[in-house]
């Protein structure tokens, strides 16, 4: 691909993600797109078992833009990382399509695990600031995670979740309706796809949809 391509490519996915971009020029000032190329790079050397090469190449992008991708880790299409700066992806992690990452956030490792040591991050993800996703955990499609979460376990698809330890607070189900759950893992209401509320504050045993969310929904604040 040539750079002009390249550019168009990258200036849309940025102009879906950062209003703040008014050029196609400005692509190339942003620190993941200069870390994103050179991880591509030092992934092909990392694959090929040219490992110091990749290493080296990593760590010259790391020390230019502040963001440190392990050149094992594999990464898919349209990823973003807005700011960037204190990012750091693991030798074991793999990233989905259509994943956004904003800046001071580990994809890591506990210390504890051999093989697979880091986060598998779903399609469609969005990770926010200052969050630690730690070990050999799931990361479901479309979810999304609050600003300085602590993320060691399994992360449903479609869930909104914060704190450390994470807990939900929102579920997208299916049929584009939202559950929005209370601290005590109490329902606080219900929206349908049009943003309407459908309920609020009601009881999970009456409630209108508990055919839909199920159980595991219902128990989610006792869970997390």
């Amino acid at each position: 691909m040539s750079l002009f391509k390249e550019l168009n490519a990258e200036y849309e996915l940025v102009k879906r993600r950062d209003p703040s971009i008014h050029s196609k020029w400005e692509v190339l000032l942003y620190p993941y797109y200069k870390a994103m190329r050179a991880h591509r790079r030092a992934h092909k050397h990392y694959m090929a078992g040219h490992y110091f090469r990749a290493r080296l190449i990593s760590q010259r992008a790391s020390s230019k833009t502040g963001i440190e991708i392990h050149p094992g880790a594999k990464i898919g299409k349209d990823f973003f990382i807005d700011h960037g700066t204190g990012v750091v992806i693991g030798e074991t992690a793999d990233i989905g399509d259509n994943v956004m990452l904003f800046h001071g956030v580990t994809l890591g490792g506990t210390g504890k695990d051999t093989g697979k040591r880091h986060p598998t991050v779903g399609n469609d993800v969005i990770i926010y600031a200052e969050t630690a996703v730690l070990g050999p955990v799931t990361i479901g499609d479309g979810a999304i995670i609050g600003a300085e979460s602590v993320v060691m376990h399994d992360i449903e698809a479609n869930t909104t979740v914060v704190g450390s330890p994470v807990r939900v607070v929102k579920r997208r189900l299916d049929d584009g309706s939202e559950i929005a759950y209370n601290r005590d893992g109490s329902i606080r209401r219900i929206t349908d796809k049009d943003g309407s509320i459908v309920e609020s504050g009601k009881d999970c045993h009456n409630c209108c949809i508990a055919d839909k969310c199920g159980d595991s929904t219902r128990s989610a604040g006792s869970r997390e």
